[in-house]
């Protein structure tokens, strides 16, 4: 039997005695029958450099208990040096540019056995295949996890916090995060991104840009050139940090909520995984939605106050006894060098400055002042 409608996938597709083994894996049906199957275009409003395609595939299959509904996701990754975004980096970095972003890490850890070391209240989709397309692509079906509609308040914000500072500490997850090949994030980041791109247009007379000079006022420059310097140092305080595990991208939009487990999140996009000292993901849990213009700055004092006692309990909770004046220090260090150095907003400097563009701009300077003072503070 030809199943038909999937033309879409191309070569992430599967033969049809696969898919019919993937469904009657998550429908816990057998002997399955695929009656009609289609794929779509997964829509998602921002751009990842290492994803290539994302799809629904969609169908109806005849079971021992009647005709019922399946889905998938499926996810086509790729090495960065395919995307159109490559063309933004200068050619002589290039080089440095794709070993900064390991694009193998997803499918290696969908190939992992992750699923079963996660702390409670930490899972993962199922993966039903990963298949390697070629030596720069490959293609992750995923079952289709049934999101609910929830709100991301203060109580959420730290329930997240708690369960990412267990993840960090877990003795159980952190072979698998050993598995990516690369050093601490911090080092990782700083010796790539950080010297490369982001410090030489701090030293640049980007700060003449409209949209920029219109949000980031001579002393919130004055200060993240000042910081920029005190980097070095900064770093050094960091290698004494206890490293732990890190999603490496643990956004709300990463931190899925389901029916069956409110209390609970679902953890997708593995690309930035690895290691990193504790409180790496405490600083993309907070600033995420406000790199993005989703959540305003001004939320961030508060949601840092809840998240920040909770995260360590998380770490505490799995055997590791940070004390919080550390883990702070380490979060505000860590939220200089990858969010407040890189506030402003590169990716829209060549575009028209529209009210919404200025918006987000203006929200990133804000937020970059609050971590700021986060680091005077915690000095």
């Amino acid at each position: 039997m030809t199943i038909r409608g999937r033309e879409l996938l191309g070569p992430a597709d599967v033969i049809d005695a696969d898919l019919e083994s993937f469904v009657a894996a998550v429908l816990a049906e057998s002997p399955v029958t695929v009656l009609d199957c289609w794929a779509e275009v997964a829509e998602y409003d921002l751009v990842a450099i290492t994803t290539a395609g994302r799809f629904w595939v969609r169908g109806t299959a005849a079971t021992p208990t009647g005709c019922r509904s399946f889905g998938f996701f499926v996810k086509v990754v790729q090495s960065w040096g395919r995307s159109p975004l490559i063309e933004q980096v200068p050619a002589q970095i290039r080089d440095v540019a794709l070993a900064s972003v390991p694009w193998r890490t997803e499918p290696d850890i969908y190939r992992s056995d992750l699923s079963t070391l996660l702390p409670d209240g930490l899972t993962m989709p199922r993966a039903h295949a990963v298949l390697d397309l070629d030596e720069e692509s490959a293609a992750i079906w995923l079952e289709e996890v049934p999101t609910v509609a929830h709100e991301w308040d203060a109580p959420r914000f730290a329930r997240a916090a708690f369960l990412l500072g267990r993840l960090a500490a877990s003795e159980r997850v952190s072979p698998v995060a050993a598995l990516v090949p690369r050093r601490p994030a911090h080092r990782h980041y700083a010796e790539g991104r950080l010297a490369h791109q982001v410090l030489p247009l701090l030293r640049s007379d980007i700060w003449a840009h409209p949209l920029v000079s219109s949000t980031f006022d001579a002393d919130l420059r004055a200060s993240l050139r000042d910081a920029a310097a005190a980097m070095p140092g900064y770093l050094d305080e960091l290698d004494a940090v206890p490293l732990g595990t890190a999603h490496g991208d643990a956004c709300p939009r990463n931190l899925l909520v389901t029916r069956a487990d409110a209390d609970g999140f679902v953890l997708i996009d593995y690309g930035f995984w690895g290691t990193a000292p504790v409180g790496f993901d405490l600083g993309q849990l907070l600033l995420g939605e406000i790199q993005t213009g989703e959540r305003p700055s001004k939320e961030l004092a508060g949601l840092h106050a809840a998240c920040l006692p909770a995260y360590v309990d998380g770490l505490r909770a799995e055997g590791l006894d940070v004390d919080e004046a550390t883990v702070a220090r380490a979060n505000a260090l860590l939220m200089l060098e990858f969010f407040a150095l890189s506030a402003i907003p590169f990716e829209a400097l060549g575009g028209e400055i529209t009210p919404q563009v200025h918006h987000v701009a203006g929200e990133r300077a804000q937020a970059a002042r609050f971590v700021l003072e986060l680091v005077h503070a915690t000095a």
